[in-house]
């Protein structure tokens, strides 16, 4: 069984989508040591392809290093079908990325959130209606995939609000970095919480 795969996405791939990949792979380690990579791949990419190849964006970095994550061995890239295709939960930065993935994909509108609209409708979930966790990758592919059906169904027919958004700090100070790793950090520590209590 392959790993659950979540993707995260944003517009260049330096600053928001690759905090959010290693602050949720650090979340995942966090409850289950090192064979948290064989159960959740958390990975990234942009919409666009202008940074292709290029490391973190240094203060994007500073900020999972601070927080106990990895910045080493990244390498940003332009989101392609494929992607999208092999993840079982999507994440993007803003509601106009969603609409980027849903007119790729529109057979990913479903598992497809603006990460803020995740972290938010994530509360809500009844945890013993879900299957049991173990640290097993079928239990855990399981569990997320009904983690995910769950929000689905919890978003129903609304919009993401204004407010998912996380804003684009390229550019921008370490102040405003920081308030973007919290907000990334509002929805991939509950959700590695839930699914891996």
């Amino acid at each position: 069984m392959a790993p659950f795969t979540v993707l995260h996405i944003c517009m260049g791939n330096i600053c928001r989508s690759p905090m959010a990949e290693r602050l949720l792979a650090r979340a995942v380690r966090d409850r289950v040591g090192e064979q948290g990579d064989q159960l959740v791949r958390s990975v990234s990419a942009g919409t666009g392809g202008w940074h292709e190849g290029e490391e973190m964006n240094p203060p994007a970095a500073r900020q999972v290093l601070a927080r106990g994550g990895a910045d080493s061995g990244f390498a940003a890239r332009k989101l392609r079908g494929d992607f999208i295709d092999e993840a079982h939960l999507i994440l993007t930065a803003t509601a106009d990325q969603y609409d980027y993935v849903v007119a790729l994909r529109p057979d990913a509108a479903g598992r497809t959130f603006v990460t803020g609209e995740f972290g938010r409708l994530l509360g809500a979930i009844d945890a013993s209606a879900l299957p049991p966790a173990e640290p097993k990758p079928d239990a855990v592919h399981a569990r997320g995939v009904a983690i995910v059906e769950a929000v689905k169904v919890l978003r129903g027919d609304d919009s993401p609000r204004p407010g998912d958004d996380l804003d684009d700090p390229w550019g921008r100070g370490d102040a405003t970095f920081q308030r973007i790793g919290d907000e990334i950090e509002d929805t991939t520590v509950p959700f590695a919480v839930l699914l891996l209590p």
